[in-house]
């Protein structure tokens, strides 16, 4: 089963009012999402978001946001380049595919020995 892990790809203080308790404390942060599993490492193109107020430690939904929230969101937002969408395979899979390769080479070096005739 593979494992999921959002990373932080920028991370920033804002100085807008917080909607719970009107403090100017906020934290945005961007994530992406990255996928761990036996054989390949995939960066995927999802991004997610969050903003918490450092004051009173709420989590701000985009319900609850205001003009400016949403202004200084759309900005940070155009900031925040992502890592490109890619799969890398991981040591299990070249070490998988080298011994497949050696029990293939070693059966085709016994056929042409003549050991193993079919």
């Amino acid at each position: 089963m593979a494992k999921e892990k959002l990373v932080v790809i920028k991370e920033t203080g804002l100085n807008n009012n917080c909607p719970e308790c009107f403090n100017q404390d906020l934290k945005l942060t961007f994530y992406q999402k990255h996928t761990y599993g036996s054989f390949f490492h995939k960066t995927t193109a999802e991004l997610s978001n969050k903003l918490v107020c450092n004051t009173c430690h709420s989590t701000i939904y985009p319900v609850s946001w205001t003009e400016d929230i949403e202004r200084m969101f759309n900005y940070y937002k155009k900031t925040a380049i992502p890592e490109k969408k890619s799969s890398k395979p991981t040591l299990l899979f070249y070490a998988l595919l080298l011994t497949l390769i050696a029990l293939i080479a070693g059966a085709v070096y016994l056929f042409i020995s003549g050991a193993i005739q079919f």
